[in-house]
């Protein structure tokens, strides 16, 4: 029997990213594959929530930048884009790159597996970002893991999280 957890989703867009900026501040961690996590206390039932932004797939940092960097200088970069192109024209480091060529979207989910319904979850984090996901619902985290681990990395965890969503 698979280990299904309550999940919500949003597609990337800058309005995504300067909410999370706006509300959640600096992630508490960035990783090498593109990933930017969030950690927050007080959800529902006092549940400590994971927010994470998933990379493209066959994600790369941009040159000039650690992935360290990349949070800070995306927001940068939106803090002065004309919105009506801010999506589609990014530079960062050395490169100009548009928004959906780093991340494809973000997930929000219980951090230590605690058992939550996935109604409460989407009505907490909608309060908490200000901007409803587009999903949410039960997914089973191991197969969409193992098949991100299987392709390393070249394959939509976005995606996968979706088709699972749709069901």
């Amino acid at each position: 029997m698979p280990d299904l957890v309550a999940t919500t989703l949003w597609t990337i867009t800058p309005a995504l990213v300067t909410a999370l900026d706006a509300h959640l501040d600096a992630p508490v961690d960035s990783y090498v594959n593109g990933s930017q996590v969030w950690l927050t206390a007080g959800g529902p039932g006092d549940v400590t929530l994971e927010w994470r932004l998933h990379p493209v797939a066959g994600y790369r940092t941009p040159r000039g930048l650690s992935h360290y960097d990349v949070w800070e200088a995306v927001v940068d970069a939106l803090d002065v884009a004309d919105p009506a192109t801010a999506a589609d024209a990014i530079a960062l480091g050395e490169e100009t790159r548009p928004l959906t060529a780093l991340w494809e979207g973000l997930e929000c989910y219980c951090a230590h597996g605690d058992d939550l319904e996935p109604q409460p979850l989407a009505r907490a984090v909608t309060a908490a970002l200000g901007i409803e996901p587009d999903y949410f619902g039960l997914v089973d985290h191991e197969v969409v893991g193992a098949e991100f681990e299987r392709t390393g990395g070249a394959v939509s965890l976005v995606a996968l999280l979706v088709d699972q969503l749709r069901r």
